[in-house]
């Protein structure tokens, strides 16, 4: 074994190259090119100057002069060569949805996931660190497992995975191939949809626009094989909504944009039902099932106002 000081020695090293190949790297040069040209045409000069200011504030350890956003997309340069095809894009997706997420206050903390699968082949899936807040969800933070839960690559943080929490996401990709993201939710007026035997009406538009709902009365336990079974059968073979009684609800799609589209409809609907709620179910008109069969078809092919 080394002694600490030559393995400090070492390490120091192998920081110094990685850093020396970055800055000699040609899609760092040309990243930061465009980077100065983005900030030179949205503030000019004066933008520049806060910029340089901010990284000297930083270097000095003092607080930077201008509100700081921690970027969506912080794979830069030769860290991007590590990511097979596409990888990037659909990392960078993934964090923005969880940013939109916390835009829209639909958060609780830590928990909760969102959940994308990143290969049909090798069926990994990538989600959030457990202990970050997903307004500090970047793209190269973002963790990749497999289907049992178990971390492939841990991203650029030192958390780990909420496997109990997973489990629930594994269930459903896993008895639905056509599914590559599952956001799960439980924001107040969606927990008390799932709590009501009436479920959630085709009263707005928006309930409409997410097709078919489902219902599963969830025990929690998604470890156990039947529930896995119970989830997938609850489900059924082409509904891309289901409520989670007393619990929740995942909204699913076939890429990560449908899955927020959906999600974002899901919402609305229950905000609004429980809105309506007060004057009584026997004052409330229900859409009929061809006008909702009509809007989710004008929907899809976004021609709904």
């Amino acid at each position: 074994m080394r002694p600490v000081d030559i393995e400090a020695d070492v390490k120091e090293m192998e920081r110094r190259k990685r850093v020396e190949a970055i800055m000699n790297s040609q899609l760092f040069r040309e990243e930061l090119e465009r980077v100065v040209g983005d900030s030179i045409r949205e503030s000019g000069a004066d933008g520049i100057s806060a910029l340089l200011s901010d990284v000297m504030n930083i270097k000095s350890g003092t607080a930077p002069s201008t509100s700081c956003v921690v970027p969506i997309n912080d794979i830069r340069g030769i860290d991007s060569m590590v990511y097979a095809k596409g990888e990037k894009l659909l990392r960078c997706k993934l964090a923005a949805v969880y940013r939109l997420i916390d835009l829209h206050g639909w958060t609780q903390g830590i928990y909760n996931h969102v959940t994308t699968r990143v290969s049909q082949d090798t069926e990994h899936f990538l989600l959030n660190p457990f202990g970050m807040m997903y307004n500090e969800v970047t793209a190269s933070s973002l963790i990749k497992v497999n289907m049992q839960g178990d971390i492939v690559e841990e991203g650029t943080t030192n958390f780990g995975v909420n496997q109990a929490g997973f489990m629930l996401h594994s269930a459903i990709h896993q008895a639905r191939p056509d599914i590559k993201c599952v956001v799960h939710l439980h924001t107040p007026s969606i927990v008390a949809v799932s709590t009501m035997k009436c479920g959630l009406l085709p009263l707005s538009q928006e309930s409409c626009l997410i097709g078919d709902v489902s219902y599963h009365s969830y025990s929690g336990i998604v470890i156990d094989p039947d529930e896995r079974q119970s989830i997938a059968k609850d489900l059924g073979p082409s509904n891309k909504v289901m409520f989670l009684r007393n619990h929740g609800v995942v909204c699913c799609g076939g890429t990560i944009e449908e899955a927020f589209h959906i999600t974002y409809h899901t919402v609305l609907a229950c905000d609004t039902q429980l809105k309506m709620m007060p004057f009584g179910l026997d004052n409330l008109v229900l859409i009929d099932d061809e006008v909702r069969e009509k809007l989710l078809k004008l929907g899809s092919e976004g021609e709904v106002e």
